[in-house]
């Protein structure tokens, strides 16, 4: 979507099929460590803290994290990846040092989290069928909470991005029509319990269905630390769009 390839392939995992094609496995997996390494690096978060920014918020694909449940050794069990924490380890230290709030922002969820495929790198939605990819994204932001819990700087724990799925009508591909939203928010409360285990302190934001834009059957909220968060585009910022 960001690289404008929509025309050459649909999501990350089909970009990397296609390199492993072009330059095989050994150079894409230097390919894709480049990729990390350089993505975002101190100068970038120096840069936007020298132009007022005060927030970053990280998009977080499961993967760097966690093995997918089919590659799991022990079904059930959950794996974790150091290097992915470590990675976020240093993004939070550039952001301490210029005063800036971290917010971790689970982007792609374990099995995809709604049909706009391209937000969640998922070939097709296994989230909602599946409890141990349930589990693997509940246990995940639990590790996630334990690590951070005492950090002044991780300004919120953005827990599942723009989820878009039709549960009462399979039509309804982006859950835009949704009156429910049974599913999304029990596994929303899922995750608040397993994050309120070990972290009290931190903010719990949480988006609706259809991109965030849904709400229906959400209310009333479980906790008392939380932000709603809404994803509006296309729209001018004028008080009629606002209301």
């Amino acid at each position: 979507y960001m690289l404008q390839l929509s025309g050459i392939c649909k999501t990350q995992t089909d970009l990397r099929k296609k390199l492993i094609e072009l330059i095989g496995i050994e150079e894409t997996n230097n390919f894709y460590k480049a990729w990390i390494e350089n993505g975002a690096t101190k100068q970038d978060i120096d840069f936007l803290a020298s132009q007022g920014f005060n927030s970053i918020r990280f998009p977080m694909h499961h993967n760097l994290f966690t093995l997918p449940i089919e590659e799991e050794p022990v079904k059930g069990k959950q794996t974790w990846i150091e290097s992915g924490l470590a990675l976020t380890d240093s993004l939070l230290s550039w952001c301490k040092t210029n005063e800036m709030y971290l917010i971790l922002d689970m982007h792609a969820a374990p099995g995809g989290q709604g049909n706009d495929i391209a937000i969640s790198d998922a070939s097709d939605v296994r989230l909602w069928q599946s409890e141990e990819n349930k589990q693997k994204l509940i246990d995940l932001w639990r590790k996630l909470a334990e690590r951070y819990a005492d950090e002044e700087w991780i300004g919120a724990y953005d827990i599942l991005n723009e989820p878009n799925y039709g549960f009462q009508d399979s039509n309804d591909r982006n859950g835009c029509n949704e009156e429910l939203n049974k599913p999304l928010r029990e596994l929303m409360i899922e995750i608040t319990k397993a994050i309120r285990e070990v972290d009290k302190k931190h903010i719990i934001v949480i988006s609706g269905n259809c991109w965030g834009n849904n709400y229906k059957g959400i209310f009333p909220l479980w906790d008392d630390n939380m932000v709603i968060s809404f994803h509006k585009y296309w729209n001018y910022n004028t008080e009629k769009e606002i209301d």
